[in-house]
């Protein structure tokens, strides 16, 4: 074991099936975090931890500490889509399949959705402010129009962020009662919502990545037909990943094991009130999980 406040490897816990991610301990500090599903987040969970996410500077720590001959033989390779990670995964373990989990893929589409949601908040401010002003001018009471749940425009937009991340089936009565409001005041939120849904249909239906391609490619066609831009932008991305993303369909792999261990990793740091010791912090870490 090698601990240090620049890097950890440990060449035995290398398996055939990683992921890599990364993670900030503090002041914004960014680690590169590569660790072995097989190890379950538990000890021999911890591959490497590099400081920082220069592709050259991980690469070259990688290169020094784990031998080319178990690099070779990974398999899959669990990512997001940083072009930082694709890189250090192709260059560190070129022989391994890798695989864009399909939660960030998701989440992409999502934070989408909420910043047309935000948009319509913000047009709603604007027009209350208007309202009001108005109503100065003219001497008058100003009194804002109230949906059947009791929220205004404003509010309404402002409360509807949580049920936009659900499924329908997860929503609480408020919760649905919200949604059939602000369904009805704004079709296209409804719409993209309802996409949101059929991308995550496509992904939990066990289908092969063939028929996934086809699915993936119409609803590809579905949300460029609305003509928004940021969702475009969106499937732009997807486009440019396409392969990779369609990867998960053959090994049904996701990167949930380190998003896991990053949660860990958060833990101990809230536990430890910040890293002041960034030495003693590594070490820890490679206590536990190495």
């Amino acid at each position: 074991m090698e601990h240090a406040d620049e890097y950890l490897c440990f060449p035995a816990n290398l398996g055939e099936h990683l992921s890599i991610d990364e993670t900030s301990l503090s002041n914004g500090e960014l680690y590169t975090i590569v660790t072995n599903k097989a190890g379950h987040g538990r000890k021999g969970t911890l591959v490497a931890m590099v400081k920082g996410t220069d592709s050259k500077e991980v690469c070259r720590r990688l290169f020094r500490k784990l031998p080319a001959g178990k690099r070779r033989k990974v398999k899959t390779i669990t990512l997001d889509m940083a072009g930082s990670m694709s890189l250090i995964a192709k260059k560190c373990f070129p022989l391994a399949k890798q695989i864009i989990d399909r939660f960030h893929v998701q989440k992409e589409f999502k934070e989408a959705l909420q910043d047309l949601r935000i948009q319509y908040r913000w047009q709603a401010m604007e027009d209350e402010n208007k309202e009001i002003a108005k109503c100065k001018k003219e001497k008058t009471a100003y009194k804002a129009m109230v949906f059947g749940n009791g929220d205004t425009r404003k509010q309404l937009l402002a409360r509807s962020r949580y049920l936009l991340f659900k499924n329908p089936d997860e929503w609480s009565a408020s919760q649905k009662q919200r949604a059939e409001i602000l369904f009805k005041e704004y079709d296209d939120i409804k719409q993209f919502y309802d996409l949101s849904l059929r991308l995550g249909n496509i992904y939990s239906t066990h289908c092969n990545k063939t028929v996934a391609r086809k699915k993936m490619a119409l609803w590809f066609n579905d949300v460029e037909n609305l003509g928004y831009p940021q969702f475009n932008t969106v499937v732009r991305t997807f486009s440019n990943h396409h392969d990779r993303i369609l990867n998960f369909f053959d090994e049904r792999l996701t990167n949930a094991n380190a998003e896991s261990f990053n949660a860990k990793i958060k833990k101990m740091r809230a536990n430890f009130r910040g890293v002041a010791d960034v030495k003693f912090f590594l070490f820890r870490v490679a206590k536990l999980f190495a």
